[in-house]
């Protein structure tokens, strides 16, 4: 633990899945297409290594911080373990969904929602 800079790190995501008339068919999820990384640069890097995806924001000075990193794996619980293993720990999060049609001519339904956790170290 000494040696170790204190901050925080945002994990977000946009996920999806479709749901028939009714709820009464199964929903369809969709994979996570992309896991967002926000934070301090340097805590990122130290994070994630090499699956920290820099490409939109390159040469980003280490105490800068950004909005603009994702991860290279999209498993939600691969970037927890990480954020654990490096002594962080989940102090907040938040979810918002908002509800469409599919299709014209079915009641089929597509929901979408983007969420953050919000990861502190000491």
């Amino acid at each position: 633990a000494e040696g170790r800079r204190a901050g925080f790190i945002t994990i977000g995501y946009r996920g999806s899945y479709t749901l028939g008339r009714d709820s009464q068919t199964d929903a369809k999820f969709r994979r996570v297409a992309r896991i967002m990384v926000c934070g301090k640069t340097s805590l990122a890097k130290e994070v994630f290594g090499d699956t920290l995806n820099e490409s939109r924001d390159p040469d980003r000075p280490p105490e800068r911080y950004t909005s603009r990193y994702y991860l290279k794996f999209t498993f939600l619980e691969q970037a927890f373990d990480k954020l654990a293993d490096a002594g962080f720990h989940m102090v907040a999060c938040n979810s918002t969904g908002t509800c469409a049609f599919a299709h014209e001519q079915t009641d089929d339904r597509i929901w979408t929602s983007y969420t953050e956790y919000v990861f502190y170290r000491e």
